[in-house]
């Protein structure tokens, strides 16, 4: 396979990673699939990250997205529910 053959597979499943956390977040359903909504909310997140508040927002997302991670890591090795 060529290089810029792997190169574009890279991008297109990090694209689509990326759009899977737009949906396990519940963007889609929370905005009714309104692609406006859900752009503006990630304009408004990364005017947030650029601000002077910028670090402390950072350190608060990560800490949400991790806590969010480990708490569906720990329902999947419960299994499901009976």
């Amino acid at each position: 396979m060529r290089a810029w053959q792997v190169e574009r597979r890279k991008r297109t499943r990090h694209l689509i990673e990326l759009g899977g956390l737009v949906v396990k977040a519940g963007l889609v359903e929370l905005t009714n699939d309104n692609r406006a909504i859900i752009y503006g909310a990630l304009l408004w997140i990364a005017a947030k990250l650029q601000s002077h508040e910028g670090e402390h927002a950072r350190d608060l997302s990560a800490a949400k997205g991790r806590q969010a991670f480990e708490a569906e890591q720990h329902e999947k090795k419960k299994g499901p529910r009976t």
